[in-house]
């Protein structure tokens, strides 16, 4: 607002008696009218302070946006987690930036629920209205509400690709729109939105003062502007008049359709009333979609905080460019293009290995260190298999520093992702105990008929195995190729790998050569005649390779597996 504005409101609080003492509660209610808020536009921090929620510590600390630092994660009701997600705009196929944010978001619900024991309530809005999906739906002369449907079902598709969770309910911004229309009714009525003669709807931020702007620092001017329906250039649309050609509603102020940030607002409070633990979107969506839907919420509930966390994702970039994916840029790739060359459990892993609040770069070279994480995992849990099955013969272990480092990855993975879902940290842990699993797996040719200890490395099998699931990796997969994982793949596999050994045990079978002359003894080695045979089992296990079957010969045993067959990227460059 201008300095002479802000003069004036010192001045009606002055004359008012107004205290800038006034102590605020998490939910405490405040007067209604546009005065009331201005009077205290001079308490400038009291206005806008976070208010720690009282009720249950989570024992977590989070990255909130409303403060720019991490907080305690404290919840209103004890193990209950209240989440609001802004969905898709369905006009087109969801992009490889959508699947980031949706992905890292889904990997912090899975750590809260369980990690840490929380149950999480999420609802997420579909906007099936909106200037995008009316242009398309015009371009290609098909209803609004088709096309809308169309590519709802398409983004569900997706996000089932890539395994994360639905959630609790969707709720279509079409199915609410009366509860929308009474929802701006009553911001009207509590003296924060106006009517303008075009049958247009604002919200009135200058009636709510210094308190717009809890996301983003928008300073204390205003620039000027020619939008003369408006009072306050920073005023944003709840209703918006219909044009020709557009889908409209009945409404108190004419035919028209809803606002963009009205439609969060009204839902989420038709779920969770005057407040909500947790928010969450892209860092793009802060402003001034989120900041938005605060000024509504609170102006509607009369609170003075109604979300008490807000989480934002970082952007998606292709490698080597500043510009975060989009559509509007042209420089996307759809999560279906995508998953032609990858598998969601590696996408997943690329998600991981940055944290959720991170800008991350999509690059093959990314993809790859991705992909060859969840190889190393994979070949640790194939070695550690064969060895607790006595295929593998190895020195003697030493079961007592696997026990200890089990035990220091379980609490040290713990820590990590109670320190804002610190996943890469996390990751880092489990790979160091890999490492010291593998340290550990020396094959060697004689069996000494040493002591074994295959009880730690089923432990240690089964906690990565628990550790990746919650995380929403499932490296079941791994072993199927191509994602197929029909026990009658397995089956043949296992039947040409027995074959395999068999044809492989014979060719290395060895004759007792008669002494030479010289006192020596006789030397062991396999009769030329089968060196053939030797080869040929070594060429099967190199053209096996490329097709995600691989074995691994120890002595004069076999083991094998299965995983993703490489594919190299069609347009890498790009």
């Amino acid at each position: 607002m201008t300095m002479r504005f802000y003069r004036t409101l010192v001045r009606h609080a002055k004359s008012l008696n107004l205290s800038c003492k006034t102590r605020y509660g998490t939910h405490d209610s405040f007067r209604a009218t546009p005065l009331a808020f201005n009077s205290n536009a001079s308490c400038s921090e009291p206005e806008k302070r976070w208010l720690k929620p009282t009720g249950f510590d989570t024992g977590i600390r989070t990255y909130n946006s409303l403060t720019k630092q991490k907080e305690p994660l404290v919840l209103t009701q004890e193990g209950i987690a209240t989440w609001y997600s802004c969905g898709p705009t369905v006009y087109d196929h969801a992009h490889l930036g959508h699947a980031c944010s949706y992905v890292r978001f889904d990997i912090l619900q899975r750590i809260l629920s369980r990690v840490f024991g929380v149950n999480v309530i999420h609802v997420m809005v579909i906007t099936d209205i909106d200037d995008k999906i009316i242009q398309r739906s015009l371009k290609e002369n098909i209803s609004p509400t088709v096309l809308a449907r169309m590519y709802e079902e398409d983004f569900k598709r997706d996000m089932h690709a890539l395994k994360v969770i639905p959630p609790a309910v969707y709720m279509r911004v079409t199915e609410n729109i009366p509860q929308i229309i009474a929802f701006i009714e009553r911001i009207i009525q509590n003296g924060h939105g106006y009517a303008t003669s075009q049958g247009d709807v604002y919200f009135d931020t200058q009636s709510i003062g210094n308190r717009y702007g809890k996301l983003v620092n928008l300073g204390s001017t205003v620039p000027e502007t020619g939008m003369f329906k408006k009072r306050d250039p920073r005023d944003f649309a709840l209703w918006k008049a219909s044009k020709p050609r557009e889908p409209y509603w009945e409404s108190p102020w004419g035919n028209g359709r809803p606002g963009w940030h009205i439609e969060c607002s009204t839902i989420a409070s038709s779920v969770f009333g005057n407040r909500l633990d947790i928010h969450s979107g892209g860092i793009d969506l802060a402003f001034p979609h989120h900041e938005n839907e605060i000024a509504q919420c609170e102006a509607y509930h009369q609170c003075k905080q109604w979300g008490n966390y807000f989480l934002h994702s970082g952007h998606l970039h292709l490698k080597g460019s500043t510009e975060k994916m989009s559509k509007s840029l042209k420089n996307y790739i759809t999560i279906k293009e995508f998953l032609q060359s990858y598998t969601s459990n590696e996408f997943r892993m690329f998600c991981l290995l940055t944290k959720y609040r991170s800008a991350i770069d999509y690059s093959p070279a990314s993809m790859n260190e991705a992909r060859c994480s969840l190889d190393t995992i994979s070949a640790f849990s194939h070695s550690a298999q064969a060895y607790m099955q006595g295929q593998l013969q190895c020195q003697p272990v030493d079961e007592g520093v696997l026990w200890e480092k089990l035990s220091a990855t379980q609490a040290s993975v713990r820590t990590a992702l109670a320190d804002d879902f610190d996943t890469p940290k996390a990751v880092v842990a489990i790979m160091n105990l890999i490492h010291h699993g593998n340290c550990q797996l020396q094959p060697i040719t004689k069996t000494d008929k040493s002591s074994r200890s295959p009880a730690v490395f089923g432990a240690m099998l089964s906690y990565i195995r628990e550790i990746m699931d919650i995380l929403g990796v499932n490296l079941q997969e791994e072993k199927s190729l191509a994602g197929d994982s029909s026990a009658v793949l397995h089956n043949v596999v296992e039947q040409l790998v027995q074959f395999r050994s068999e044809v492989r045990a014979f060719a290395l079978s060895v004759d007792e050569q008669t002494p030479q002359s010289g006192g020596q003894g006789g030397s062991k080695r396999p009769r030329p005649d089968r060196l053939p045979l030797l080869k040929a089992c070594d060429v099967l296990r190199r053209d096996l390779a490329p097709l995600g079957v691989h074995i691994k010969d120890r002595g004069v045993n076999s083991t094998w597996e299965i995983t993703q067959p490489r594919q190299e990227k069609k347009e890498e460059e790009k």
